[in-house]
């Protein structure tokens, strides 16, 4: 079955479609939802309330672009929307009570794995990690995020460099917290 063919199979509402569908999409997409979520469980909601939205407009997909892309858009949306009314966006943190000093290390790359990347994205405060998802993973420009959020473009600009100063100091402490390897 191509993709053609089961957009059409889950415009006419077949289930089996819309699990096919869903299984296809929903691995990655989920690692999406995780970024931009406090934890596991939201991430669930949110993907869900995508999918939804998603089979609810597939009648509106004209196949310009990847459907994984147009699904991918709707989810960062309601991930948004639920951002919008459930928390202020103003950030929680300020940088400047980190003082450490650090030293990036040439090598900080390869002491750390996706997973524990992605831990620490999902620390971020909420409007560092906003933007942070919006620049750096999704691609958008700071205009169209101050857009999106309805701040200016000087805090969205602000925001991404205090996410990677914030970032910069996680992986500075866990590359000075890491155990030295034994051969």
């Amino acid at each position: 079955m191509t993709e053609t063919d089961l957009i059409q199979e889950c415009i006419k509402g077949n289930r089996q479609a819309h699990s096919k569908l869903y299984s296809k999409f929903a691995p990655k997409l989920f690692v999406v939802c995780l970024r931009y979520s406090k934890n596991r469980e939201e991430a669930e909601e949110v993907l869900q309330e995508g999918f939804l939205k998603a089979f609810q407009f597939l009648h509106q997909f004209r196949e310009q672009g990847s459907l994984e892309g147009w699904i991918r858009k709707i989810i960062v949306n309601c991930a948004l929307q639920r951002l919008r009314t459930n928390s202020r966006l103003a950030p929680v943190v300020n940088i400047e009570s980190y003082d450490e000093q650090f030293v990036i290390h040439d090598d900080i790359e390869s002491g750390i794995n996706s997973k524990e990347l992605l831990r620490m994205v999902m620390s971020l405060p909420p409007a560092y990690r906003l933007v942070f998802n919006l620049y750096v993973f999704d691609g958008y420009k700071h205009r169209e995020i101050a857009d999106m959020l309805g701040v200016t473009e000087g805090t969205s600009k602000s925001n991404l460099s205090d996410a990677r100063t914030f970032l910069k100091k996680q992986l500075c402490k866990n590359q000075a917290t890491a155990k030295p390897y034994s051969l």
